[in-house]
């Protein structure tokens, strides 16, 4: 196991607390008249933004450590009087890392449970609600705009502008964000998409609510979609291109398998 990331987090760790010999009125703002000063405090800056994330994560986990040993350590370690020896430290660190692996399995389980139970509550009242459609696989949908046009086939290729939501509402994927629709073959997506989407003419607005085994599953899609995440999406259908003469699809839809 290299002993780089351990060190990185205890580097920043002497820039952001600085020495704990001195006290707080002592420490002084750094100069930064030339290139060369500048650079080594955005690679300390840059260290601790990594030192911030990494420690925020362990104390999310219980696994909270003493930021005074893991500084006492780094100065030890340079001036070469580490009272810990190189082959323990690895031993040491390989639990650590097993351990926060255990934990964050633990976590996800944990929190695919929820999103299960959550989710099956949220399907059950979703239905009951006036406009609600709900088809024989369980997708529900609302019609928000009504189109006119023709309906697209699973093995077409369609151009949709998109955003999908959490339960909660917050916002994970956005067309509109981007600026862009998303073209893409239908039949290459989430079943729920691939379902719904040949439900909606041209030029209309569906707002679908997808149960997990029709959109990412126990597994669910890391980093963003938890597992047995019911998910919503609101999608605007713009164009169909049939497969006989479909373009290349531009692989940024995030309903794509």
């Amino acid at each position: 196991m290299k002993l780089f990331k351990p060190t990185l987090i205890a580097l920043a760790l002497v820039a952001v607390v600085g020495c704990n010999e001195k006290s707080v009125e002592e420490v002084k703002a750094p100069v930064l008249d030339t290139e060369v000063q500048k650079q080594a405090y955005g690679l300390g800056a840059s260290i601790g933004m990594y030192m911030q994330r990494n420690l925020e994560e362990h104390d999310k986990l219980g696994l909270t450590l003493d930021k005074e040993l893991i500084v006492r350590g780094f100065v030890d370690s340079i001036d070469g009087k580490a009272v810990i020896e190189k082959e323990e430290i690895q031993a040491l660190l390989m639990n650590l890392d097993a351990s926060m692996k255990e934990k964050q399995q633990a976590a996800t389980i944990a929190a695919s449970e929820a999103s299960l139970a959550e989710g099956a509550n949220f399907l059950a009242d979703n239905a009951k609600k006036e406009g609600v459609t709900v088809t024989e696989s369980g997708i529900q949908y609302e019609v928000l705009t009504a189109g006119e046009g023709d309906k697209p086939a699973a093995i077409d290729t369609v151009t949709v502008h998109y955003k999908g939501t959490y339960l909660n509402g917050e916002e994970f994927d956005s067309s509109y964000k981007r600026g862009e629709p998303s073209t893409f073959s239908l039949n290459r997506v989430i079943k729920g998409w691939t379902e719904g989407v040949q439900l909606m003419p041209v030029g209309a607005k569906y707002k679908f609510t997808i149960p997990s085994d029709l959109a990412y599953g126990p597994n669910g899609n890391p980093p963003s979609i938890p597992g047995n995440s019911v998910l919503q999406f609101e999608i605007e259908l713009l164009k169909i291109q049939k497969a006989d003469a479909a373009p290349k699809v531009d692989g940024h839809d995030h309903a794509t398998h």
